[in-house]
């Protein structure tokens, strides 16, 4: 960033709380479950879901939920609450793909239906986050295209590239501290393998907004429905520690759609490049 941003109401640094994946369709992606086996009773969707909406409205927070285009066909009711409560419905691939790996003409198509099958039940999507947490080299200029205001990859810094990039680091994502899948990441990123569970998920996300009020700059968070029962107790921690913030006048939190339409608006506080990160869970 090009000197200190200034955020809304003078606050020191701002927050995006993000919700990653819904109903079946990572489970699908993943091998889990067969892609002809019935849908539409997931857990992610009955049980946590409510849950996750509960605890940021006990907190008066609104969030961005990044999910997967399928579920505009298999759980719209759900999708329509989302955005009725005032969150974001942000895009997260059609059924989880791997977005890193797919070639110029599966991106496009990938996002052009997911978009599509959004529109269908009135959600006009302006941001996106790739599964895998990496980019193309094309992503970026087709996000632009179809008329995208944001995305938020794996990275350390935001900024503007075409479209405001506004990047998760991987110790702020819960399933990081949790998955065994995660471990030669968590080796990589922190030097041990092990996972912490849900206390440290709690310290690493309180730790990145902490950062965030320090050095001024923009925090994001990242949460799993499915995990939310587990790790409930530092969720709400979490966002108790946000929302003293706010209150406080420290911290701007909103929805990534909100953050990048102030930055748009005051890109001279934001002229650096993004900083995104190659590393991915996904090997």
């Amino acid at each position: 960033m090009s000197g200190a941003p200034v955020w809304p109401g003078g606050a020191r640094a701002a927050v995006s709380i993000t919700v990653d994946n819904l109903g079946e369709a990572a489970e699908i992606e993943l091998g889990l479950r067969a892609a002809d086996e019935p849908r539409g009773d997931h857990y992610s969707v009955t049980t946590a879901l409510p849950i996750v909406i509960d605890a940021l409205a006990a907190a008066r927070l609104s969030a961005t939920f990044f999910i997967e285009g399928v579920n505009a066909e298999t759980y719209p009711d759900a999708l329509i609450e989302i955005d009725d409560a005032g969150h974001e419905v942000a895009y997260h691939a059609w059924c989880h793909e791997d977005w890193s790996t797919l070639d110029a003409d599966a991106e496009a198509a990938n996002l052009d239906r997911g978009l599509a099958a959004l529109r269908e039940i009135d959600i006009e999507v302006v941001g996106f986050r790739p599964p895998g947490g990496r980019l193309t080299p094309r992503t970026l200029e087709l996000l632009e295209s179809r008329g995208l205001r944001h995305c938020s990859p794996a990275g350390s810094a935001a900024g503007i590239d075409g479209v405001v990039v506004l990047p998760f680091a991987w110790p702020a994502v819960d399933a990081f501290h949790v998955l065994p899948t995660f471990a030669a990441l968590r080796e990589h990123v922190t030097g041990d393998s092990e996972a912490g569970g849900a206390d440290a998920v709690c310290a690493a996300l309180l730790q990145s907004v902490d950062d965030a009020i320090a050095d001024g700059g923009h925090a994001t968070l990242v949460l799993h429905t499915w995990m939310i029962e587990l790790e409930l107790d530092a969720v709400r921690d979490v966002l108790a520690h946000v929302r003293a913030a706010v209150d406080d006048r420290e911290l701007w939190a909103a929805p990534c759609r909100d953050v990048a339409a102030w930055m748009v608006r005051h890109a001279e506080s934001f002229g650096e490049t993004p900083q995104l990160d190659d590393t991915s869970w996904t090997g």
